[in-house]
């Protein structure tokens, strides 16, 4: 690695500049807008002066190289902030980010990948030191790991940088992302407020990076799914909706641990509704007995049994569901269904109840209870002790109380290291105070309790030439993959350009030995354009 540039901050931001080693010249960068000037050998302190009461742009540019699928690759890792304004040039707020450009080769239509987490609140780390970013996190096991030091940093092999660039987003709140000194963060705190923030830094970015012209997709996770279904319209632009035309369109939409159901709509869901969405809950639990040895199914393939549970569940359990609330099932019948779900799920009639239905909560804390373990709801496959559990719903949680630790603490590891960023305030991985209870789930232009998917299916009408990937995790009891192929089913999103893709994984899919393969895909999808 060799530091090409470091804009290092204390208690405010103070400029450094580094030549290159070797080089008679160095790029520089209007610290004010962050926008590319010419080549010089000097800087000038007309050039590099920021805006009257406004502290430069931090910024921290390394050079690297590595072996990304079979391919030695040189690439910059530039982490720093983009200035965001009103629409009268007003500071509103700085986004941080990591972009990481291939620089052994030169072509401006290169595609782009834009990436974010969920929450709301959650920074960009987990995706890029999971799957495929340049370096990644080393547990000391695929699954249940230590979460002590020490934790482990390597180059990811699995990285998809040798075919596209790759921009990590922290939105404002989360990570090193800030509002501006004055502005109140509730007002980038909203389904609508979000998106448009974002939409503003890829716009900044591609101006800043001069790759209008190239193909563009974005990534999102968890909640990253619901901002990557809501960006396409703040980057197109409306009247209605945000009141400025950007005119920039995608290529691809990748979501990964997809939640895309509505908020805020009025009345009960019908019976049929909500006997589909009992039934499909079968699947998850399915293939997590089966890992732990509880299920009585004929095969042991993870995929096979999901499939089986599946297909079982669109048919006669939920038949049987829809009529047990109508009062029409029969004895017979109902002991049938009984039977089956004891098969599946390893769990005794008592267990089920009467209902014939058993939530993916209680389920995690029931199918391990006769070795007093619970098993985890982001990936079921990890386990803790049932006893002397707080109820904390991440510290608890068997699969995040143990790898959260290792990827903050690998992530610390590569801000020091690897990438020469010093802040001094710490990076926030996830925020919750204060956000999640101001968070406007209220949406301009759409009705109320409308399915994200909606405005998937919007989108894909404006532009014929989008492309949806759905990748999901077996195990994630969380946003299963069944909720997925529902919510997107349901929406007429055109189904002959979603590609579905599911993994024995969690919700974070590219854990536990399948991050080369979902690498793999991902490559394929951004590559097939």
């Amino acid at each position: 690695m060799r530091t090409l540039k470091r804009l290092q901050s204390g208690g405010a931001f103070a400029l450094g500049l580094a030549l290159l080693t070797g080089c008679a010249s160095a790029q520089e960068y209007d610290l004010a807008t962050s926008s590319p000037l010419e080549q010089t050998s000097e800087a000038s302190a007309d050039t590099m002066m920021p805006a009257p009461d406004v502290d430069p742009a931090y910024r921290a540019v390394t050079r690297h190289e590595m072996v990304a699928n079979g391919e030695r690759i040189t690439y910059d890792a530039i982490a720093g902030e983009t200035l965001l304004t009103d629409l009268n040039g007003d500071p509103t707020a700085r986004i941080f980010s990591f972009t990481y450009k291939r620089t052994d080769v030169d072509d401006p239509n290169r595609p782009v990948l834009f990436i974010f987490n969920g929450g709301p609140g959650s920074a960009s780390l987990w995706i890029h030191m999971g799957a495929i970013g340049p370096r990644r996190v080393v547990l000391d096991a695929e699954v249940n790991p230590s979460n002590v030091p020490p934790f482990g940093l390597e180059s990811n092999p699995d990285s998809v940088l040798d075919v596209a660039d790759l921009v990590f987003i922290d939105p404002v709140g989360t990570g090193f992302s800030r509002p501006a000194d004055g502005v109140d963060p509730k007002r980038f705190w909203g389904v609508d407020e979000d998106a448009e923030s974002v939409a503003q830094f890829i716009e900044l970015w591609l101006s800043e990076h001069g790759r209008w012209n190239s193909p563009k997709y974005v990534l999102g996770e968890s909640y990253g799914t619901m901002r990557a279904a809501v960006l396409p319209r703040a980057l197109m632009g409306s009247p209605i909706y945000n009141g400025v035309m950007r005119g920039i369109t995608l290529d691809g939409i990748i979501l990964l641990g997809t939640t895309l159901g509505g908020r805020g709509g009025e009345g009960e869901p019908s019976a049929e509704e909500t006997a589909a969405q009992q039934a499909r809950t079968l699947p998850g639990l399915a293939v997590t007995a089966a890992f732990h040895g509880k299920a009585s199914t004929a095969s042991t393939a993870p995929d096979t049994i999901y499939g089986e549970a599946e297909a079982y569940a669109r048919g006669p359990y939920k038949a049987a569901l829809f009529k047990l609330q109508n009062g029409t099932l029969g004895e017979a019948e109902r002991q049938a269904v009984m039977a089956e779900l004891t098969r599946f799920t390893g769990l005794d009639a008592s267990e089920i109840g009467e209902d014939l239905h058993i939530g993916e909560r209680e389920f995690a804390k029931l199918v391990l209870k006769d070795q007093g373990l619970e098993a985890g709801m982001y990936d079921s496959r990890y386990t803790l002790p049932l006893a002397n559990t707080g109820n904390d719903p991440v510290a608890d949680d068997p699969a995040m109380g143990r790898y959260v630790p290792g990827f903050v603490t690998a992530f610390n590891q590569m801000l020091r290291d690897d990438l020469d960023v010093e802040i001094a305030r710490p990076y926030r991985a996830i925020y919750w105070k204060d956000l999640l209870q101001n968070w406007n789930w209220q949406r301009r232009g759409v009705a109320p309790g409308q399915s994200f998917a909606v405005d998937l299916a919007w989108s894909m009408r404006r532009n014929p030439d989008l492309r949806l990937f759905v990748a999901s995790g077996l195990y994630d009891l969380v946003t299963t993959p069944a909720e997925a192929y529902a919510q997107i089913a349901d929406s007429g999103v055109p189904q002959d350009r979603v590609r579905f893709e599911d993994y024995p994984s969690g919700h974070m899919l590219y854990l536990g030995g399948t991050a080369e393969a979902f690498a793999d895909d991902l490559r394929e999808f951004l590559t097939a354009g």
